[in-house]
């Protein structure tokens, strides 16, 4: 490989800039942040050139709109920037009109010194569609006809739509109807051939799908609709293709998941009826994609000349750039997690934590002709006082090997340190070692935290993610378990101060755990799953299909919902002298139905007031409900404690994101 590139990079200070959303065309960044003295939280698009950390950002959308996606009940991305000539289109989803906008821009090359309008306005916003329900992914393709296409949700179902960037307030015009979930549409550089992918109803993205292709003739017609087939990859396997992304007219680049790990391949589409297999790269444990839960993930980006690629590799990341499809150079990253990537050109933008840094935006120029020595890695300033994340192997669940990240303690307070286990939600999610202001808190504190990759995490190929197939509430809560009692064979905990915390998905870890044994002693829980029969029925329709897997269909295993549910295992708890904290429960998006007196629930959440009651669990404090949240899945926070001997200041769990906020806090509870 050659180091004929010189990667220039700048690290961008993002306490005030979240940097959310990341484009990069003609020189310019764009993103997605709140808007400043907003109370309500609403978002606006952003930019700025590219490389200028001290430019102020210019907003692109007034306070009229609220840029959010809700794509697929989970949403993602939620504007897209195309170039068209010499213009930029942008193109978001707002959601207080429930339209679709258009705004046209041209970059300001010669920029009057104080002026903070880099982009200059050539059409006034616009709106696009009629003000209707309709979700939209923002996967926009602009065809030489002027024509925007885009996939759509519209009661339950998902299109292929077209509209004419000519006209105002119109109506979708539906070109195809799908019977499955469809995403990541995209087009090539001539806009005349289409790509996507597509699910059923009864899988996740993750578990299997299939790779479309299609023309566009001169009408705006779409014809010759082509599945992607390839003995070496489709044939006898559940294969999941993630972001086809194209390099050139007839060049398609994507990643796959027929080897265990989503791995890269080259297509050529010079004959759409016969697509040819160009390249394939297969490199055990690398991982070039991620599981679908929003739209809009990017795991590579640029052109034929010039492409960039990000790949997982167990804890760390790597960079790579190709030319021709042939890869020049790899840079390893010091990232525990990246959330967004864009290249143009030579330039790329990368958004991504360390395990010693919070979220930054790094900025990176590959000169060309440049012989100048390749950084190998990208400087931070990490924060000075920080617990570093160790990785762990045990013997889980079946006896296979499973991976957690262990926090030991910033300084001794106990003989033996108390334990903190955290599950991760999803369940499709993994832990990453990235700096988190919760476990540093407790690890100032002289506590061990432990988070737990148990079986049917992410990151660790196709058959680590299976291994939860049908033992959701079984596996998870064993794996964790089997930490803690791992642990304190090898004597590095107190073996009678174990916790366990869980949010979503990992709420029902928690729990379950907790109620099999006495290994744990406390249960902190944000908003869990607690009633899989309830999920079943009320689940939004993304993730309908999810428990198939998890569990198994309802009509065959609907046993096995209610067995595996807390809710029905919280009587086995003994009598507690803890609390029940900063509860609500909401069904499909209703108001707030706590009391200052205690809960007030319908249906059958009854069973959980008569619990509360009769353990006398104590409501300390409530926490109001966003109205518009829109969710079957019972949302509560509670901890059980038993026995668990903790300075009465440190039960409640202490929440920051702010690392300067954590310090302050963590001086304030310093020992009398």
């Amino acid at each position: 490989m050659s180091n004929a590139t010189n990667l220039k990079i700048k690290q961008i200070d993002i306490k005030k800039i979240s940097f959310n959303e990341l484009s990069l065309i003609k020189n310019m960044i764009f993103w997605v942040d709140i808007i400043p003295n907003e109370k309500t939280h609403k978002n606006a698009i952003f930019a700025r050139p590219f490389n200028d950390k001290n430019a102020i950002p210019q907003k692109l959308t007034d306070d009229n709109f609220y840029v959010k996606n809700n794509f697929h009940g989970y949403g993602g991305k939620s504007y897209q920037c195309i170039e068209v000539h010499d213009q930029i289109y942008l193109i978001w989803v707002d959601q207080l009109s429930k339209a679709l906008w258009l705004k046209v821009f041209r970059v300001q090359e010669i920029l009057p010194e104080n002026d903070k309008e880099y982009l200059l306005c050539d059409m006034e916003s616009r709106q696009l569609t009629e003000s209707i329900d309709i979700n939209f992914d923002t996967s926009f393709v602009i065809s030489k006809n002027n024509l925007l296409y885009g996939l759509c949700e519209i009661e339950h179902r998902d299109y292929l739509f077209s509209l004419n960037l000519k006209k105002t307030k119109q109506e979708i015009r539906k070109i195809k109807k799908f019977d499955n979930f469809v995403g990541n549409l995209s087009s090539n550089i001539s806009a005349n051939l289409l790509s996507w992918i597509e699910w059923s109803a009864a899988s996740m993205p993750w578990e299997i799908n299939e790779l479309f292709f299609a023309t566009i003739d001169n009408d705006g017609e779409i014809h010759k609709i082509k599945k992607f087939s390839n003995k070496f990859i489709n044939e006898g396997k559940n294969v999941s293709f993630f972001q086809p992304y194209w390099l050139s007219d007839n060049l398609l680049v994507c990643s796959e998941d027929s080897t265990d790990w989503w791995n890269l391949l080259f297509l050529d589409v010079t004959d759409i009826k016969n697509i040819i297999l160009k390249k394939r790269i297969i490199k055990p444990l690398t991982e070039y994609g991620s599981p679908q839960w929003v739209s809009g993930i990017s795991f590579f980006s640029g052109n034929i000349k010039n492409l960039f690629c990000v790949a997982k590799k167990e804890n760390s990341w790597v960079l790579e750039h190709y030319q021709n499809c042939q890869c020049i150079q790899e840079i390893k990253l010091p990232f525990c997690s990246i959330s967004d990537l864009d290249a143009c050109d030579r330039k790329l933008v990368i958004r991504g934590c360390s395990f010693s840094c919070f979220d930054n935006l790094f900025e990176c120029d590959f000169e060309e002709k440049s012989h100048t020595k390749l950084l190998n890695e990208i400087p931070f300033e990490p924060v000075n006082e920080y617990a570093r994340p160790e990785s762990f192997w045990f013997k889980g669940f079946n006896n296979q090997s499973t991976h957690s990240f262990i926090y030991k303690p910033l300084f001794e307070r106990f003989i033996k340190s108390p334990l903190i286990v955290r599950a991760h939600s999803g369940p499709t999610t993994c832990f990453d070692g990235s700096l988190n202001s919760e476990v540093q808190y407790w690890t100032s504190r002289g506590f061990t935290v432990a988070e737990v990759n148990y079986g049917g995490s992410s990151g660790f190929g196709r058959k680590y993610r299976e291994r939860l197939n049908y033992k959701w509430g079984v596996l998870d809560s064993y794996d964790c378990k089997a930490l803690v009692i791992d642990l304190i064979r090898l004597d590095l905990i107190d073996s009678s101060k174990v916790a366990i915390f869980g949010n979503s998905a990992g709420g029902l870890t928690a729990i379950n755990a907790l109620c099999e044994g006495d290994l744990f002693k406390v249960a902190i829980c944000k908003y869990p799953v607690l009633d899989l029969n309830d999920m079943h029925h009320k689940t939004h329709r993304f993730e309908k299909g999810y428990l198939n897997s998890l569990i198994g269909k309802y009509s065959k295993f609907g046993n096995e919902y209610q067995l595996r549910s807390p809710i029905y295992k919280i009587n086995q708890l003994k009598k507690s002298s803890g609390h029940f904290f900063k509860g609500y429960i909401t069904t499909n998006g209703g108001e707030d139905i706590m009391s200052t007196t205690g809960m007030i629930k319908l249906g059958n959440y009854q069973q959980l007031k008569e619990i509360i009651n009769k353990y006398e669990i104590e409501e300390i404090s409530r926490k109001s409900l966003d109205s518009k949240l829109k969710s079957s899945i019972f949302y509560c926070e509670i901890e059980i404690n038993s026995s668990f001997d903790v300075d009465s200041r440190c039960q409640n769990f202490v929440r920051s994101t702010d690392w300067s906020r954590t310090k302050s806090l963590r001086n304030s509870f310093s020992d009398s």
